[in-house]
């Protein structure tokens, strides 16, 4: 079975909450073209002196134009720059009440361990907190009831995102689903074809545009099964492939803090937060399987007696 490519509409989605404004701003900006990524750092920057601004003065403040902030409003989930100077106002109301401001620290080559343990562990908390703040709930709700359904499900991940592909693979396979990761991109495209309805795939990508797990997913979509894209892009090409986006934070890069790490976490946090959904729903089969896989796995973990 044949489905046509979907088209992205972002604007359609509920806009996000004040406190997920930052974290929106984050996922979305690399992805935007100049002249509105200097719309969202203004908004995200200073809220409460944005909220203040027509839609002439934030253009004049940003030197862009009207209709660029409307697009960068519209691109953040909001319908349009009347909603998102609600939004402003709120995020402006809620650091006003103490809240510490969400700043990222680049670690130096010179950094004391210590200041590397503090930084890193400041960035892995912000960056959870982003990807929880930004996460559609009724699309990872969608997600879980077709995982939890699926007579097989076929992960898709290269690099980094393969770990985090082999991590969700296990526990599924622990609750006793039908699960497989692939990381060999011939094999996840051979697989791909045996696939239908009543099936799920599964993509993990932070860039959105990795040919090697997009073309699996494509396959797979086309076939008839469910297609869920994991992804720091929500906008990128793996997007027209899946019915479900599951948006997991982007993280500024560094030097010595590279792409990889920050998506990992992300990417994990939306995996367990499938499984769980997934452990919830399926608990009467569930259950009974992870208990046995621990208890299976038992004696490896006793001292061994002579």
């Amino acid at each position: 079975m044949t489905r046509d490519v979907k088209e992205i509409f972002i604007g359609d989605e509920a806009p996000p909450a004040p406190a997920a404004l930052a974290a929106k701003v984050r996922t979305l900006a690399p992805s935007m073209t100049r002249s509105m990524q200097r719309v969202a750092e203004a908004v995200a920057q200073d809220p409460a002196g944005c909220a203040a601004l027509t839609v002439t003065g934030l253009a004049e403040l940003t030197g862009t134009s009207e209709a660029t902030v409307v697009r960068t409003a519209r691109l953040l989930g909001y319908p349009g720059y009347r909603d998102l100077r609600l939004a402003l106002a709120g995020l402006a109301a809620q650091q006003q009440s103490g809240r510490a401001p969400a700043v990222t620290a680049d670690i130096a080559v010179d950094d004391p361990i210590a200041d590397v343990v503090a930084k890193l562990a400041y960035d892995e908390q912000q960056t959870l907190a982003d990807t929880a703040a930004a996460l559609d709930t009724v699309q990872l709700g969608a997600a879980v009831a077709a995982l939890a359904q699926a007579r097989r499900v076929d992960i898709y991940g290269v690099g980094a995102s393969s770990l985090v592909g082999q991590d969700l693979a296990q526990k599924l396979l622990r609750i006793g689903l039908i699960a497989h990761a692939h990381t060999d991109p011939h094999l996840a495209v051979t697989n791909a074809v045996q696939l239908r309805s009543g099936d799920a795939a599964v993509a993990i990508t932070h860039s959105g545009s990795t040919g090697d797990v997009i073309e699996p997913l494509r396959v797979a979509f086309e076939r008839g099964a469910t297609t869920i894209a994991v992804t720091g892009r929500p906008d990128g090409p793996v997007s027209q492939y899946a019915d479900h986006i599951l948006t997991t934070s982007t993280a500024r890069e560094s030097e010595l803090r590279p792409a990889a790490m920050s998506s990992r976490t992300s990417q994990l946090l939306v995996v367990d937060c499938l499984f769980i959904g997934i452990a919830q729903r399926t608990y009467e089969t569930a259950a009974p399987a992870l208990a046995a896989s621990y208890e299976a796995l038992a004696h490896r973990h006793s001292p061994r007696t002579r």
